[in-house]
């Protein structure tokens, strides 16, 4: 039966149905369909809610007010009620305009493109803003601005301080230095580093050229600030080098090596995703088994959060993954299970990635309270899609729906950026991967057991489906 409703039709009076009622229809009736038990997480706030409706509710509800309470233990309390999910009409629109933050999209494309990939003498812009001058000076008139990862090609460095590039619209200019790096993978990192051996800059106002390797003998000239020194020979005293047709020497003190900044961007990665579903008997005294044999073991466990700040960091600087990571994620979460998985994991100081479907969200299912909780034990809380359906059986609009909908109600209720999917019963295919990435997230999770990837396919990431009959020792060769 499909899951998605018409939205209700105003009359022009816009009398006919009043917006709490709409409210209280869309947000229990679709939202909560399916969740019949609730459950509060471990925490120091956490009391029994009996929530109730009153006459006086229901009489503002006949009215058509819009300032409806609840009755919480006694007092008047605001209703906590979630953005009731938007309907699809038969033509596949959206009633409502998405409300989703996509500042992101281009910064994900670009993570999840392979470093090979990029042409040869690719940099990136790593400040904020970059200004493009007619001249490799800071009088130069500017004639573009960059922005914080743009890709641009160098032509060459002029000195130190300086680069002569070509925008990606076609135009040239000069751009500082210091705000550009080259990228690259680890595999043609010593290959890039070696096209720079040998290669000084003066670091001083100026360097003087002597005749000698002596301070008292004849000066030939001098040499600016920034200028690259290539010396026949070096010693920790006195560079030979060649000047204006001659041999000179300078005081290597005021040398110093050349190495253009690299932005070192892994290609693949060695991460195993461990996938629990909290709904299978005994899932959760398995997964506290297995995190123990992990932690036993030597390995470190990450969240996906954990693995998102180290590619956005890898975009600015070169930052390594620990080789002996592993992340665990649980799934199929509901009021009914997600304080034992919670507790269990909170009590051996283990993080995990939890997906929320968010039709469990709400007062009769995974409250506000548990969520704040959850948040505060350290626990990442991503989206698990909306009703669970395999995204590859439904029409775009309704994988639209799902995707943005989802992302859009965790992200009110985490005040946190929801930038991974679960995808329900690991239903994945391209159609599915790139409305996925449409909708503003960078990973997706498949359930693939392999335990390596590359950028390429952070959508599509692999994701062991751990099942009752693993043991400990299984899911330790798994994650080698």
């Amino acid at each position: 039966m499909n899951r998605y409703r018409r939205s209700p039709r105003r009359s022009s009076a816009g009398s006919s149905v009043p917006i709490v009622a709409f409210l209280i229809v869309a947000s229990f009736g679709i939202l909560f369909a399916g969740c019949s038990s609730k459950t509060v997480v471990r925490g120091p706030e956490d009391q029994p809610e009996d929530v109730t409706f009153t006459q006086d509710d229901v009489a503002k509800v006949q009215e058509g007010t819009n300032d409806l309470t609840v009755t919480q233990s006694g007092s008047l309390a605001q209703a906590e009620l979630p953005l009731p999910l938007v309907d699809v009409t038969a033509t596949g629109s959206s009633a409502v305009p998405s409300k989703l933050d996509l500042s992101m999209l281009q910064t994900y494309a670009t993570i999840r493109t392979m470093a090979g990939s990029t042409a040869a003498n690719m940099y990136r812009v790593t400040n904020d803003v970059l200004k493009v001058r007619s001249e490799p000076s800071a009088g130069g008139a500017i004639t573009a601005t960059l922005n914080k990862g743009d890709l641009l090609q160098l032509v060459d460095f002029v000195n130190a301080g300086w680069a002569s590039v070509q925008l990606s619209s076609g135009g040239k200019g000069f751009v500082s230095a210091r705000y550009i790096a080259k990228v690259t993978s680890e595999e043609k990192l010593p290959e890039d580093k070696k096209e720079f051996q040998g290669q000084y800059y003066v670091h001083f106002t100026f360097v003087n050229v002597r005749k000698s390797a002596d301070p008292k003998s004849e000066k030939l000239g001098e040499i600016p600030q920034n200028t690259f020194v290539k010396p026949i020979s070096i010693d920790k005293q006195w560079a030979r080098i060649s000047y204006q047709g001659k041999e000179g020497y300078v005081s290597a003190d005021y040398l110093t090596p050349f190495l253009p900044v690299f932005l070192v961007r892994q290609d693949t990665y060695h991460l195993p995703i461990l996938r629990y579903d909290a709904s299978q008997p005994g899932m959760i005294e398995q997964l506290v088994q297995h995190t123990e044999k992990l932690k036993q073991s030597g390995y470190k466990i990450l969240t996906l959060k954990n693995f998102y700040d180290l590619l956005i960091g890898q975009e600015q600087r070169d930052l390594r993954l620990d080789p002996k990571s592993v992340v665990i994620v649980v799934t199929e979460l509901s009021a009914s299970n997600i304080k034992s998985v919670s507790d269990a994991l909170s009590s051996r100081n283990t993080s995990a990635t939890l997906f929320l479907q968010t039709s469990q969200l709400g007062l009769s299912g995974i409250t506000e309270k548990s969520i704040m909780t959850l948040l505060a034990n350290g626990f990442d809380l991503q989206s698990g899609g909306h009703t669970g359906d395999d995204l590859r059986s439904l029409t775009n609009a309704q994988v639209k729906l799902e995707l943005e909908q989802s992302r859009e109600l965790l992200e009110q209720y985490t005040k946190k950026p929801v930038f991974a999917v679960a995808y329900p019963q690991g239903g994945i295919n391209d159609r599915v991967m790139d409305m996925a990435a449409a909708a503003g997230y960078l990973f997706g999770l498949g359930n693939a057991p392999e335990s390596s990837f590359s950028r390429d396919q952070l959508l599509r990431m692999p994701g062991f489906a751990v099942t009752s009959a693993m043991t400990a020792d299984d899911i330790l060769t798994a994650a080698k």
